[in-house]
């Protein structure tokens, strides 16, 4: 009888969990690795389009050069690379070139699917305690991952972004940590973010999420990490000042150009406003208590105020989609990570004038934004029973229960 029942035990755990029988892998795992590993495939052999630009960072921040070390910036503006990701970058170094690039796209390309398991997690962790289906949030995560995943082999193979690809790594984490309730790593994570790539800067209203109590002491550790990365190629070359200045065409799809913005390249006002309106969308965010929006609306005011078009910026936007689709809501189908696959990357290929192409920007900032922060949603959270519910036992057992499928991954 006891054989029977921890047979029957174990089979309602596997049911539960997803995991296949007597494996460590879940299917919508399995799935989601097939999936990448044909995605890297189809990319590779075009890949590593600025990989260049990580190498070359990265030989010239540990050379002694006159125009290297903490002269970098100064002398190489067009690298706005964060000295994390040149640190990261150094690690291929012993290899061959077109070796590094490879292990590379690869190391990059396997940190989506620990970004997919990361957020499956923190979805069940913001949900505990409120009944979650675990199937249904795995299998809603399965569906938006199958959006993800194409936009993270653009910006970790096509164009082997080491910067952005930590950024939003980190940013992950960040979020994680923050479901956790872990103050000090939501600090280090969104540290190292903006150490990998200056505009991850947007996704600091995160802090905000946090108890009142914690404000003050996080966002000191977060400062504190930014300014030790960056205060010392500031300090040891002013000129490095001018590398803020830096700019880059503004290209005929920009939603820019919807805005009457016709310079050449990139105008003073940009920068700045793009910042400041991340920030702002994000403690918004925050102040409506949906933080699972925060990466969405700071990477909507990147792509909506930037002169470029890249492909690859759309990986920030199936983040922001990922998160809001698996934690801000519980609709099983995310509709939002398909929608912007299918206006920023299929746009990006189906629509021949680039005018209109601006314009589906514009469009899916606005109403992405508009819905993540004024659309009803459910409430997410319930208040836990108190101690003399004839029901709390029943509410802690169940909870117990979750967190043991929580521990397991999602």
């Amino acid at each position: 009888m006891r054989g029977a029942r921890t047979a029957r035990t174990t089979t309602d755990y596997e049911a539960d969990t997803g995991r296949i029988a007597g494996l460590p892998v879940r299917r919508h795992h399995v799935l989601l690795i097939a999936w990448t590993v044909l995605w890297f495939f189809l990319v590779e052999p075009s890949g590593g389009f600025s990989w260049h630009y990580l190498r070359q960072g990265e030989q010239l921040l540990f050379s002694k050069q006159p125009d290297g070390g903490l002269s970098l910036y100064a002398h190489h503006p067009e690298l706005q690379i964060g000295p994390v990701s040149l640190a990261a970058a150094r690690l291929t170094a012993p290899l061959s070139p077109h070796i590094g690039q490879l292990v590379a796209e690869a190391a990059m390309s396997a940190l989506g699917l620990v970004m997919l398991v990361l957020i499956g997690r923190t979805a069940a962790l913001y949900y505990l305690g409120t009944g979650t289906n675990h199937r249904r949030l795995q299998q809603r995560l399965l569906i938006a991952g199958l959006a993800f995943i194409p936009m993270w082999v653009e910006v970790s193979v096509r164009f082997a972004h080491l910067d952005d690809v930590l950024a939003l790594f980190f940013t992950t984490l960040a979020a994680h940590a923050l479901a956790r309730g872990k103050p000090t790593q939501v600090a280090i994570f969104l540290a190292l973010a903006v150490d990998s790539k200056p505009w991850a800067i947007a996704f600091a209203p995160l802090i905000l999420a946090l108890p009142r109590p914690n404000w003050l002491r996080t966002a000191l550790w977060f400062a504190g990490l930014v300014a030790v990365a960056w205060l010392p190629f500031y300090l040891g070359n002013l000129d490095t000042l001018a590398a803020a200045k830096f700019t880059i065409p503004n290209q005929p799809a920009s939603a820019l150009r919807w805005f009457g913005v016709t310079d050449p390249s990139t105008p003073w006002w940009d920068r700045p406003t793009q910042f400041a309106l991340g920030l702002g969308l994000g403690s918004i965010a925050v102040w409506r208590g949906r933080w699972p929006a925060v990466v969405l609306v700071g990477a909507n005011a990147r792509i909506l105020l930037d002169p470029s078009v890249y492909t690859y910026y759309t990986a920030s936007i199936l983040l922001g989609t990922l998160l809001w689709d698996a934690v801000g809501q519980k609709r099983l189908v995310p509709w939002w990570s398909w929608i912007a696959l299918a206006a920023l990357y299929g746009g990006t290929l189906a629509i021949p004038s680039d005018s209109a192409r601006g314009l589906v920007r514009l469009a899916f900032v606005v109403v992405s934004t508009a819905y993540v922060l004024l659309w009803p949603t459910q409430q997410t959270r319930r208040p836990r029973p108190p101690a003399d519910d004839p029901g709390a036992g029943r509410g802690r057992a169940g909870r117990r229960r979750e967190r043991v499928l929580v521990g397991a991954g999602h």
